[in-house]
């Protein structure tokens, strides 16, 4: 009898152990998946922190660049450069370029000032405001001098704005001129009706959609607007002819103003420039500071961040959905 009630006694030990070890791997289990996971966001808030401390380098540090030129202890020559297209919330803006040319010639040190121009152009709005501020900080400061120096390029807005400076120097290579005004765009009306689409505009205004490229051209509104462009274009001229006076050696020629692009070895006897040299051989020969100080107004490293992290998830994004443009390498 004894043995007999042993059995169940014993099977009964054994089921309780089971449990118990069970429960203790279970317990086991979640501490390491829990070490696991505090390791993880660990890393994660490790990496943040670091991601976060480099970006506040990264963005902290042309402050300190500027801090350095600020403690040079001789005189040097401010480089401001005028790249690309000039527009607004462009780097060659109106705004950039202004900001630049103000701290340049309110630092004590700067001798002369550089407006290194290499630019197809662009809004004569950006090009007026600028050309405008350097006549006014030339009579602010009279004692700095303020060159133009085109590389590459320096044509129509381009050239409006070097017009206004103390000089004008190119390469012999160089691309300069194109004094004019452009406005192109594309029309489509015979297309519509070829494929019988039709066009459906509602505007208040008799004139209100006449740039609408879907809809045949008017002559008094094709009239108009060329007079819109030959006023533009008329300003043009006029401050050509303000800012370089009687260096124009033919203000009558019949090409000088006509949007014709010349080299630097032909713009030279025109009178549209004054010399050739580089941004290195003025500040040596002519400023006589060979020093140069870059004060253009950089793009902070995190707008740079965040426009190619735009541009790379908008990449994704368009291979996601089947859209690959071409590209160029």
């Amino acid at each position: 009898m004894t043995d007999e009630w042993k059995a169940p006694e014993k099977a009964s030990a054994d089921s309780g152990d089971d449990k118990s070890w069970k429960l203790l791997e279970k317990t086991l289990l979640a501490s390491v998946q829990e070490q696991r996971r505090s390791r993880r966001w660990g890393i994660f808030f490790k990496l943040l922190t670091f991601i976060y401390l480099l970006g506040m380098l990264a963005l902290f540090s042309p402050l300190v660049d500027m801090e350095k030129s600020a403690t040079r202890s001789g005189n040097y020559t401010a480089l401001i450069e005028v790249r690309g297209v000039i527009a607004d919330k462009e780097s060659a803006s109106a705004d950039n370029i202004v900001s630049s040319l103000r701290t340049a010639f309110e630092d004590s040190k700067v001798k002369g000032v550089i407006l290194r121009i290499n630019s197809p152009g662009g809004s004569p709005v950006q090009s007026g405001y600028v050309y405008d501020e350097i006549r006014r900080l030339r009579a602010l400061h009279p004692d700095i001098k303020l060159y133009a120096v085109i590389s590459d390029l320096g044509a129509s807005g381009a050239y409006y704005i070097a017009s206004a400076a103390d000089q004008i120097y190119a390469d012999k290579a160089s691309l300069v001129g194109s004094i004019g005004v452009t406005a192109a765009g594309y029309g489509f009306v015979g297309a519509m009706e070829k494929l019988g689409v039709e066009r459906r505009t509602y505007a208040s205004g008799e004139h209100k959609s006449f740039l609408d490229p879907f809809q045949p051209q008017k002559a008094d509104e094709t009239q108009f607007w060329q007079g819109v462009l030959d006023t533009t274009h008329r300003q043009f001229i006029a401050s050509v002819k303000q800012g370089r006076g009687d260096r124009l050696k033919d203000k009558d020629h019949p090409e000088l103003f006509s949007g014709l692009v010349w080299s630097g070895e032909q713009a030279l006897p025109l009178g549209l420039i004054d010399g050739l040299g580089s941004a290195s051989s003025v500040a040596r020969d002519v400023i006589g500071e060979k020093e140069l100080v870059d004060f253009t107004v950089q793009e902070s490293p995190f707008d740079r961040f965040s426009k190619k992290l735009g541009a790379s998830v908008a990449e994704q994004l368009a291979m996601w959905m089947g859209f690959q443009g071409p590209t160029l390498r």
